[in-house]
């Protein structure tokens, strides 16, 4: 609802058989499930389709299953490397397609059962599967529960990140307009034929992948999500996997992810952020979907030295993860002390 990819449909899915299609990245962002932002971030969508390649490449290695098929250049789908060493970063990647059936919506909420009618075997996981090794200070989970129900000494969340003693794992809504974290109970419901422990040891499984290729890179991998389809029984990773938007990292105590973003539109234009906030208890009040609607505030676009300094973060930052150098950006140093300045 709020992507920032465009997605192509070459093969249509069928209610036995995947279909064919891409994700092809753009410069654009959201945050706060705006939906498109007034500005674009030069080099971002090939910055997170490199970085997308690269671990669902990884994901392969360790025989995980995936939707992922290559990136294409000219039309071909071909491997991440052979595209690199063309010299051409990749804006789209090559990806199977599942089924994805209208989520209907009334007055008595959203209605799951017919998504599933609709899917039958062959069917995008309507959720998201959260993972968490850290708690930093933008992160939801300090509004949901308490230090010591992780296991951690404070008797209130201390304004610094906070390292958790084993990840957590939660499960969020994917197609309803706000997302809601859910009780085990309401995901296994909403997860349809599929198994919510088969899903939590999937995204552990990606999590720990994720953690070790971060801290070999120099990264703290702080949290992210995956999604998954079902297809003949089996449980493929699909979306984006590890990506500066999909997830938060950070090198040497400095966010590298859309969260320096966010938190900029905290600092700058608050009266903005809280009329989303204010528009999303409004609509959630009255049971209705579309929230931004009743939304009294437009976004202000960001100046151009915040433009150039999220630009920076992308493509150093992609070039440190994976380990080459893809982009002609600064060194990931220089480009964490322009975010550290704004």
């Amino acid at each position: 609802m709020t992507s920032v990819k465009e997605f192509r449909i070459d093969e249509k899915p069928t209610p036995t058989g995947l279909g064919r299609g891409a994700f092809v990245f753009t410069d654009d962002y959201s945050v706060f499930d705006w939906g498109k932002m007034p500005d674009e971030i030069p080099g971002k969508g090939a910055a997170l389709c490199t970085m997308g390649a690269y671990n669902f490449e990884l994901l392969a290695e360790e025989g995980i299953p995936t939707h992922y098929e290559g990136v294409v250049l000219d039309g071909e789908t071909v491997t991440l490397d052979a595209a690199l060493e063309r010299g051409r970063p990749p804006r789209e990647m090559s990806i199977a397609l599942t089924q994805v059936p209208d989520l209907p919506h009334d007055t008595g909420g959203y209605d799951y059962d017919a998504y599933h009618d609709a899917a039958g075997e062959n069917y995008l996981v309507p959720m998201e599967i959260v993972f968490r090794n850290t708690v930093p200070v933008g992160s939801s989970l300090r509004k949901r529960s308490e230090p010591a129900d992780h296991g951690l000494d404070y008797d209130q969340w201390p304004e610094v990140p906070v390292d958790l003693p084993e990840p957590v794992v939660e499960f969020s809504t994917k197609y309803e307009e706000q997302d809601r974290y859910l009780s085990r109970e309401e995901a296994d419901r909403i997860a349809g034929r599929v198994d919510i422990a088969d899903l939590e040891s999937l995204a552990r499984e990606v999590n720990g992948l994720l953690n070790r290729r971060a801290s070999e890179a120099g990264f703290v991998h702080e949290d992210g999500k995956i999604e998954c389809l079902s297809h003949d029984g089996e449980i493929q990773v699909a979306d984006v996997v590890g990506t500066f938007d999909e997830n938060r990292f950070s090198y040497d105590g400095q966010e590298i992810s859309k969260e320096v973003i966010r938190q900029y539109h905290k600092r700058t234009q608050p009266e903005w952020v809280e009329a989303v906030s204010e528009a999303k208890r409004r609509a959630n009040d009255r049971g209705i979907a579309e929230w931004k609607s009743l939304c009294d505030r437009q976004p202000d676009p960001l100046d151009e030295r915040v433009i150039d300094a999220a630009s920076d973060l992308y493509r150093a930052g992609t070039n440190a993860y994976v380990g080459r150098e893809v982009f002609d950006a600064p060194a990931i140093e220089d480009a964490i002390g322009g975010i550290e300045e704004l």
